[in-house]
């Protein structure tokens, strides 16, 4: 999740028209922002006021960047191939293991498969993209609310019909993460920065902060930030006069991609972007009073081309069928602790051993930043403290830090009983279908802006001030070194993944499942049990199946009002039943009121049949679902089987003991 962003080139050597000191001013406000803000060159030594004056003047000439679409160097091309290769490092146990899955959150790997799948059936079979009744059926699921990932799962079709949905979760994950550094390497390097060198440390951190590798550990989506650099610069480059429509189809063009990337991210970055740009727009206003029509003409053309493309798969998002409405307070209530910003995460080599205390599960990791990158970033911010660029990113730090930290503040796992700020913001239209805690990931980006200025500053001071050389340079590894050495990210945690069953593969299951059938497991998939969406997706989706692993509506017969989104269908009396017994409690006297709705269960689930798999407690479900039906299963495929067409085709059937099961 990304905030802020600038534009700008260093001048040319035949440029340098000031005395030494100023010119530093000068480059250093071209370097940071191609002059977007008053009072930046005062990140030079102290000069007086009007020398900066008079280099203020200079640096806020329109001066063109260094063109992103530019042949790299070689330089360049060993950078993004680095990325590359300490992506595969992180994801280095999903290749070497194509029959493991992650560790931390596999639900969610089996759901992108799932997604993976569906976007090649759009492509292949012509299908609905925003909507889908190959899981959760007959309700079926509403895509564009469940992060489809459409911009990711319809390029990535030809990868998922030659290798399969798993192969292509793989190649999503890992070109993820490398997309993401090379992208804010190249915007860094080009538009913000002129030290390589500068723009790499920054651009690593934003790709591999330890937010963005926990999320590794399951959101591909998540860590897809390969255009939020883009479209920061974009965003940016809208106050330059005359180029309002090429501008801002550009970025309304960005804009679109993204929204069928990840919603959130798209989300958090215009919030960050809208507080940057009004900031500097106020402290410019009286130099500048072109910019901002010329911005504000841009911005409404990038506007009007994103409100016409994504009007229709937003309302379908929203209003349309399975849609929902905000997150539940349980999930709102996810804040960030205040002790694990100085915390390491237990993706990072200095906290792999330390037991996850600090948050909700180990790929909400948000903060986790350590004390020495917290010194580090403020000392930081202290010493461009003349920049307002570099005070509004400051700003922006504090301002998501206190937003993730939900409605009450915890300290080291107690809750100190102070409300945040979160606790008057989460009841909030669009703001209801946040998870506090994934504020902090805004973070990471605007601490990886700062660390490349910062070393920038420090690469032109050894330029410029030939005799504090050395101890600048020892100072500037020194610090860097200390404050993200700790954070390097170690590789990926994964376990054995549960084969696909031959009864799915050797495609056994066809004989019983047709668009007026479907597979019934047991237990129903959900966020413990997500084996079936990966078969469903093996099957190229062909396999429909009942229950889901997805964001639905609450549909409580209490509260019909409640729309609140749920992570599983609603509760029948079938499905749970066999997850009690899943989890360990005695299977209840089996009934004729119990039959019937067991009837009534299949029969709203079109059933073609009924499985179970061995897994914990399956002797237990078997016994349980066979006095249910009033009859045994028959063990064919690795899967124990019924059979049950005609009791859901016959509308006079009905289900009779069979006797001990």
């Amino acid at each position: 999740m990304t905030i802020t962003g600038f534009e700008s080139t260093g001048q040319t050597a035949g440029e340098n028209v000031l005395p030494p000191r100023q010119a530093t001013a000068a480059e250093d406000l071209d370097a940071e922002l191609r002059a977007l803000e008053d009072g930046i060159a005062a990140t030079a030594p102290t000069s007086p006021a009007p020398a900066r004056e008079k280099a203020d003047e200079q640096a806020t000439e329109p001066v063109r960047g260094r063109p992103l679409w530019r042949v790299p160097a070689w330089q360049d091309v060993l950078v993004i191939a680095g990325f590359l290769v300490v992506a595969f490092l992180v994801t280095a146990p999903l290749w070497l293991n194509l029959d493991h899955e992650l560790r931390d959150d596999p639900q969610d790997q089996a759901f992108f498969e799932w997604m993976l799948a569906h976007g090649a059936r759009v492509l292949t079979d012509g299908v609905y993209p925003f909507f889908s009744d190959r899981m959760n059926y007959p309700d079926g699921v509403n895509m564009m609310a469940n992060t489809s990932a459409l911009a990711v799962s319809l390029p990535l079709t030809p990868v998922t019909l030659l290798f399969g949905p798993h192969v292509a979760f793989n190649v999503f994950l890992t070109a993820a993460l490398a997309l993401t550094g090379a992208s804010w390497y190249l915007v860094l390097s080009r538009r913000l920065v002129t030290s390589r060198l500068a723009a790499w440390v920054g651009a690593l951190f934003c790709t591999f902060a330890p937010s963005m590798v926990s999320h590794a550990g399951g959101h591909p989506n998540i860590v897809s930030q390969f255009l939020v650099p883009l479209i920061i610069w974009r965003t940016l480059d809208l106050r330059v006069p005359g180029r309002a429509v090429r501008n801002g189809l550009v970025l309304g063009g960005l804009l679109i991609w993204q929204a069928f990337i990840n919603l959130e991210i798209l989300f958090m970055t215009a919030v960050g972007l809208g507080v940057f740009c009004v900031v500097l727009a106020l402290v410019r206003r009286k130099r500048h009073r072109g910019e901002a029509p010329a911005f504000l003409r841009g911005l409404s053309v990038a506007a009007s081309i994103a409100v016409a493309v994504l009007a229709y798969p937003l309302a379908v998002q929203f209003f349309g069928p399975q849609s929902y409405q905000g997150l539940s307070e349980y999930v709102r209530s996810f804040g960030t602790d205040l002790g694990s910003f100085t915390a390491y995460s237990s993706h990072s080599v200095a906290g792999a051993d330390t037991p996850l205390t600090l948050a909700q599960n180990p790929s909400e990791q948000n903060a986790f930043f350590g004390w020495g990158l917290v010194i580090l970033f403020f000392g930081l911010v202290l010493w461009l403290r003349r920049s307002a660029a570099v005070l509004t990113l400051g700003g922006l730090a504090l301002l998501f830090a206190a937003m993730s930290l939900g409605t009450r503040i915890t300290l080291n796992g107690v809750d100190t009983g102070v409300p945040g700020i979160w606790a008057f913001l989460h009841h909030l239209p669009v703001l209801n279908s946040a998870v506090p805690t994934r504020w902090a990931m805004a973070i990471a980006p605007v601490v990886g802006i700062v660390l490349a200025l910062g070393c920038q500053r420090a690469a032109d001071l050894v330029r410029t001030q030939p005799h504090t050389r050395g101890p600048i340079r020892v100072a500037m590894i020194t610090a860097v070194a200390m404050a993200l050495v700790p954070l390097v990210p170690i590789h990926l945690s994964t376990v054995p993944m549960k084969p696909v069953p031959e009864f799915v593969t050797s495609g056994a299951w066809r004989q019983y499942v047709d668009d007026d059938h479907t597979v019934v497991t047991l237990p129903l998939p959900d966020s413990s049990y997500p084996d079936p969406l990966r078969w469903s997706a093996y099957t190229g989706q062909d396999m429909r199946i009942a229950g889901a692993y997805a964001l639905l509506p609450t549909q409580n017969p209490l509260d019909p009002a409640d729309r609140t989104a749920a992570f599983q269908p609603p509760w029948r009396p079938t499905s749970g039943l066999i997850t009690s017994v899943r989890q360990g409690n005695p299977s209840p006297a089996v009934t004729e009121a119990r039959h019937e709705m067991t009837l009534a269960d299949l029969r709203y689930w079109k059933a073609g049949v009924v499985v179970l798999t061995p897994q914990t407690r399956d002797i237990e479900m078997l016994r349980a679902m066979s006095e249910l039906l009033g009859f045994r299963p028959t063990w064919t495929g690795g899967v124990w089987m019924w059979d049950v067409r005609n009791l859901v085709d016959d509308p006079d059937a009905v289900i009779t003991t069979a006797g001990d099961s």
